[in-house]
């Protein structure tokens, strides 16, 4: 039987094939650690309480880190793991820049609890915790007391939950010009302005009437010369008392809105 001749590789041939692969490997290296394939800027999306910093920390990324060494994969995964960021997603941006595209969980109520006060979002879940209580653009929740809450934790008291379904029907403009919303009694509704005007609501019924007529004001209000002491959105047709005005007027000079 006749064997095949064995084919022998050329030592040319092998040393020209070891030597690509070098260049390669070199040209490869050059890309990753160039200095023009370090990332040098940010471009963040969708950031409203977080600044660039607080996302590059969260991230555990740093600017003059080679663009290539950065998996977007973990980069994104080092976000999500922060209770204030909803979703995010990362892109690298050649030749230096990397695209953070992000989603807050914003606060939107912040509510006492056993230990001091917790910021809650429109899903009532907490993202923040704190002993005394700090000047933030949202309103207090008062006249209620949760328990056993944590950062992280979905806030299951009904009486918060009734008021945040109130809450999730208002614009995030609006609902930053209000500071409190009194929940003592569930028949009787109040909140106040940052101006300390009461809105009398009532019940939490019909809210997504309730909610409109909210905003409605409030824009009106920015460009009103007249000083209100209260509305009361309760009734069929809105009342509107205003500063100074007599007693015996009450019902006669409300108008609807």
């Amino acid at each position: 039987m006749d064997s095949q001749p064995r084919v022998r590789r050329s030592p040319r041939r092998i040393v020209k094939g070891l030597l690509f692969l070098v260049i390669t490997c070199g040209v490869v290296a050059l890309l990753v650690y160039s200095p023009i394939f370090t990332l040098q800027k940010l471009n963040v999306k969708g950031a409203v309480y977080l600044t660039e910093e607080d996302i590059a920390y969260i991230a555990r990324i740093h600017r003059g880190q080679p663009l290539f060494d950065l998996e977007t994969a973990e980069v994104t995964e080092n976000l999500l793991k922060d209770l204030r960021i909803e979703s995010a997603m990362v892109k690298r941006n050649l030749p230096y820049s990397l695209d953070i595209n992000i989603t807050e969980r914003v606060p939107v109520a912040t509510v006492a609890s056993e230990y001091g006060y917790v910021d809650i979002d429109r899903q009532g879940k907490v993202i923040a915790a704190y002993r005394s209580l700090r000047h933030v653009p949202i309103p207090l929740i008062t006249g209620i007391t949760v328990r056993d809450i944590y950062i992280g934790d979905d806030i299951n008291d009904d009486a918060v939950k009734k008021v945040l379904t109130l809450v999730q029907q208002i614009p995030l403009e609006a609902l930053n010009q209000l500071s409190e919303i009194n929940a003592a009694n569930p028949e009787s509704i109040v909140i106040y302005t940052a101006k300390a005007v009461q809105i009398r609501l009532g019940n939490l019924e019909d809210l997504e009437r309730k909610a409109r007529l909210i905003d409605d004001f409030l824009q009106d209000q920015r460009t009103s010369p007249y000083t209100v002491e209260y509305v009361d959105f309760s009734y069929e047709v809105p009342v509107i008392r205003l500063k100074d005005m007599p007693l015996e007027d009450k019902l006669t000079e409300g108008k609807g809105i």
